[in-house]
């Protein structure tokens, strides 16, 4: 029964998302899909509902929502910087990041948060390892740069996703 109203929840706030109207007729017609949605597809999803229900991993999303934006800002100007200087500074190479996760869904949180950010693109998640092409290796030393790429969100989306 839970997972069926932790799919009504989230369809309807992705309903209210997408449509952005706060009316009447568009609340129950976002109530309505809603319940359809929940109920041909609730069988099929969240196998484990509890966490969803955590108030505090909804704090830590946010947090790591402001983190994630930040460190792509960042990257930006790294990349943009790499590409107008006259000498193009850039050592690229693939790393093998460790990671802390242990969930699919985390490591895969984790995977896209780096291709999401500018100068490093996830190549493939082999066990508790990653392997990331960064544009800049800038250390030799594992547990640099292993704290350089993943380290910023690994521990957020920890605290998320298990």
């Amino acid at each position: 029964m839970m997972k069926y109203i932790a799919i009504f929840i989230l369809s309807f706030i992705f309903w209210i998302l997408l449509t952005f109207s706060f009316s009447i007729s568009n609340i129950v017609v976002g109530i309505a899909a809603a319940l359809v949605t929940s109920f041909v597809f609730g069988k099929y999803f969240l196998k484990h509902v509890r966490p969803f229900l955590q108030i505090q991993r909804y704090y830590w999303l946010i947090i790591y929502l402001f983190i994630f934006t930040w460190e792509c800002i960042k990257a930006n100007f790294d990349v943009a910087y790499r590409v107008l200087h006259p000498a193009m500074p850039i050592k690229p190479g693939i790393v093998k990041v460790k990671l802390g996760l242990k969930t699919n869904i985390a490591k895969t949180i984790l995977a896209n948060s780096i291709t999401m950010t500018p100068g490093t693109i996830s190549v493939d998640i082999v066990g508790d390892e990653i392997y990331v092409h960064w544009i800049y290796i800038s250390t030799d030393n594992v547990e640099e740069y292993s704290q350089k790429i993943a380290g910023r969100f690994e521990k957020y989306i920890k605290k998320i996703f298990e």
